[in-house]
């Protein structure tokens, strides 16, 4: 595998920012790991931070990088600090910055796949909601997202804070507004996309029966069971920590449906 930390300019953002990005290389004689190509442009899995992390915590905190080696899949890791992964009301457009800038510059740079069949989406905590507005947003350029204890009931939490310290930054984020009902709302997303015409991406979404979101995760549980998407809930003992993730990115990677070979 290739390791790049990669800094840029964003144009959306207004500031130099940075993504970590793992590539597929074809090898033989690593010892203790083999790696792997599938074809010349890369499928790309979009892999999420949480509120306190940055693009390098995946790489730092779980074994990512052994752990795709030999599946022939790209891994970017953009950063995107506690923005929720919106356009905030007082802050970046990083929305804009996610879902437009992002992926059209990191096939700019690298050899990605710009089929939807070969483009996923996953992340932990703030980075669930995010792989899931992402997938729920824009059906048409992921086939599959994946929410590890992710904050999937947002409209919820501004209801009834969870985490009355985290009022600060969802105020920056969101301003005074509810949002149930609107595009940063995934339970109201869920339901727009069940009764939508078009394509529609597979969803994994798994939470520790111990973890401060787990009702957060059961609310968006509900919504999806009342639907026909293609959804996969897990759940078990866990709380909200990186042995938890370390594991379950495992499966999210089994689970992804990638396509045969071509190369």
């Amino acid at each position: 595998m290739a390791l790049i930390e990669c800094r840029f300019f964003s144009e959306v953002l207004g500031l130099s920012t940075s993504m970590t990005v793992i590539l597929p290389q074809q090898t033989a004689t690593q010892i203790g790991m083999e790696g792997r190509v599938r074809a010349e442009r890369h499928p790309v899995l979009y892999l999420l931070h949480g509120l306190s992390d940055d693009d390098s915590i995946w790489l730092r905190r779980t074994s990512i990088e052994r752990y795709v080696a030999q599946m022939g899949i790209a891994v970017v890791m953009p950063q995107v600090h506690r923005s929720f992964y919106t356009d905030m009301e007082y802050g970046g457009k990083y929305w804009t910055f996610i879902s437009e800038e992002l992926p059209a510059l990191a096939r700019s740079f690298f050899p990605l796949s710009h089929e939807r069949e070969d483009n996923f989406v996953a992340g932990l905590s703030m980075g669930g909601y995010g792989a899931f507005k992402l997938a729920l947003r824009r059906p048409d350029a992921f086939a599959a997202a994946a929410s590890l204890s992710g904050a999937l009931d947002m409209a919820g939490a501004l209801r009834n804070p969870y985490a009355p310290e985290r009022q600060f930054d969802f105020k920056l984020i969101y301003g005074e507004q509810d949002i149930t009902g609107t595009e940063n709302d995934l339970l109201h997303l869920v339901k727009e996309l069940d009764r939508s015409e078009g394509p529609k991406p597979k969803l994994y979404q798994c939470c520790g029966t111990e973890d401060f979101l787990y009702e957060s995760n059961q609310n968006f549980k509900q919504v999806c069971e009342e639907t026909s998407l293609d959804y996969t809930y897990e759940e078990g003992p866990g709380s909200h920590e990186w042995g938890y993730w370390d594991a379950k990115i495992q499966d999210v990677l089994k689970w992804l449906p990638l396509r045969s070979t071509k190369a």
